[in-house]
């Protein structure tokens, strides 16, 4: 009986020991597989990965890639780091690559690599070179009309350093417009999504920094100007000086959304300082717009600005686009003032201090400045119309001969004779007389051309064409003045009744008196004489 049971027991001691060496051989088996599967994973990541990042990128943008050192590392998962990477539009290879990156690399794990789509949580890369190619040969591409397959590397974050935006152009001795991206962040990068994006960048005129975040795309490869875009943006320290003619420091926020080709911007600017370089007189100037803007050409549609500096307020619409050719823009704006003070306006575009007048006014002007080095007065180019309401005069000496005037055609020559013997000091109820003026006007060439100039006060209208520089160094009017007192009554004294067989000769319709006159001088030193 007991020999039965130690047999028994040798028996499933045995049956264990058996089972025991089974599992562990399929362990060893196991391990084994798994070895091997390390192995042909190592030795195959590497390459795989390539072809996935350059599957990848020729699917997304329709392009042909070309990928020069690719370097796994599996010590910790796979750490791999890329260099000399370019991708070019397979409608278009004669242009420039569309994306050139100096270096990238990325963190991934080891069996990833075998997932489709592969994730990546970031890729950070040095060198990015982004160029747009110009709108008449982007507009000439065919299109490819067909699918470009399913992403299969999906990205969590891109950081940038160091990258540049290029948009180019197609016109003769026409630079490119050029954009230096000191940071950007791209998030949910994949599926032919929009990615999210901060960018910190310079822009290139007015020089100043840009922080903008929103959203781009998915990219158009068949037409990159197509690609969606929004977001808001803030432009700080812009330096107008590097604008020739104009300076001070520029700030503007604001928001934009669209496609490449035609973003919608609502913003404002504020430049406390600004000023023209004629002048040197510094206004806070502010302004609030709508325009379009044409990311690929910088082309800006104006629709409107409205600005205000001092007590007035400028409205405008046109357009900023770039030059035939030079570098530059051309400027074309119709411009309205509604209200508006002729001093402050003085005060901006004359050199002179203080302003020769004041009083409100009204403006409907044509305004056109090309782009070149000349000063700002040399090549603006303004015509339109204007009218000025109670008008002074801060030069004595011209405001003494307006108040004369005023006087003596009103048959009240011995107040005017008296003024002559004054010291400045008003007499009890005395008052400046005020103008009203209006006319027609052309600016250019650092002169101020009036061909109608129209100047009303009690008791007199001057009808006047002429000259004014905005130096204020010089003008020259001449023209007819018409006065409700007769010419005698003009004079007065023993030299008016002299003269009192001349009323009906210089008169007007029977009635008081027309003469021909011209101011000249300065402004600091006018002459008012008959134009005989």
């Amino acid at each position: 009986m007991r020999q039965d049971q130690n047999v028994a027991t040798k028996r499933n001691a045995h049956g264990r020991r058996n089972i025991l060496l089974v599992i562990l051989s399929f362990v060893a088996g196991l391990i084994i597989v798994g070895l091997i599967a390390a192995q042909y994973a190592i030795r195959h990541a590497g390459p795989m990965l390539r072809a996935r990042v350059v599957q990848t990128l020729s699917q997304r943008f329709n392009s042909q890639v070309h990928l020069g050192e690719f370097n796994v590392s599996v010590m910790h998962g796979l750490d791999v780091e890329g260099k000399n990477l370019s991708v070019r539009s397979n409608l278009a290879p004669s242009l420039p690559p569309q994306i050139q990156v100096r270096e990238f690399n990325f963190h991934t794990g080891l069996l990833d690599v075998f997932r489709s789509p592969l994730h990546i949580g970031l890729v950070e890369v040095h060198g990015l070179r982004l160029t747009i190619p110009p709108k008449g040969q982007r507009s000439a591409m065919p299109k490819s009309g067909k699918s470009h397959g399913k992403i299969s590397i999906l990205i969590d974050m891109i950081v940038c350093n160091d990258a540049t935006l290029t948009i180019m152009t197609d016109r003769p001795n026409k630079l490119p417009l050029q954009f230096q991206i000191h940071a950007l962040t791209l998030t949910r990068v994949g599926n032919n999504k929009p990615m999210h994006f901060v960018a910190q960048l310079v822009n290139p005129r007015p020089v100043g920094a840009i922080a903008s975040s929103g959203n781009f795309g998915p990219w158009n490869a068949d037409d990159p100007s197509d690609t969606p875009v929004d977001g808001i943006y803030s432009f700080t320290h812009a330096d107008l000086s590097t604008t020739h003619g104009i300076a001070g420091m520029l700030s503007s926020t604001g928001k934009y959304s669209g496609k490449l080709d035609t973003i919608t911007v609502d913003g404002t600017t504020d430049t406390p300082d600004f000023s023209v370089d004629v002048s040197g007189h510094k206004v806070d100037l502010t302004t609030q717009f709508h325009a379009i803007v044409n990311g690929t050409n910088g082309n800006t549609y104006l629709q409107p600005v409205k600005a205000q500096f001092l007590h007035t307020h400028i409205t405008a619409t046109g357009d900023v686009v770039r030059a035939q050719n030079q570098p530059g823009h051309d400027i074309h704006l119709t411009m309205t003032i509604d209200k508006g003070r002729v001093e402050d306006l003085l005060w901006l575009g004359v050199k002179t201090d203080p302003p020769v007048m004041t009083g409100n006014v009204q403006l409907k002007a044509k305004f056109y400045l090309p782009p070149g080095k000349q000063p700002v007065n040399q090549k603006l180019r303004l015509q339109g119309t204007f009218a000025v309401e109670n008008v002074s005069f801060s030069n004595a000496v011209i405001q003494k001969k307006m108040d004369q005037l005023s006087l003596r055609s009103r048959g009240r020559a011995p107040e005017a004779k008296d003024m002559d013997n004054e010291t400045g000091v008003q007499r009890p109820g005395q008052q400046d007389v005020q103008a009203n003026m209006h006319g027609v006007f052309e600016l250019g060439d650092g002169k101020l051309e009036l061909p109608q100039l129209v100047c009303t006060v009690p008791g007199a209208e001057v009808r006047l064409a002429g000259v004014y520089t905005l130096d204020g160094r010089e003008f020259d009017f001449s023209g007819r003045a018409r006065m409700q007192a007769p010419v005698s009554g003009i004079v007065g004294g023993w030299k008016g009744k002299l003269l009192k067989p001349l009323d009906s000769f210089f008169s007007k319709n029977g009635a008081g008196t027309e003469i021909p006159i011209r101011i000249t001088g300065t402004s600091y030193n006018p002459h008012f004489r008959l134009n005989y």
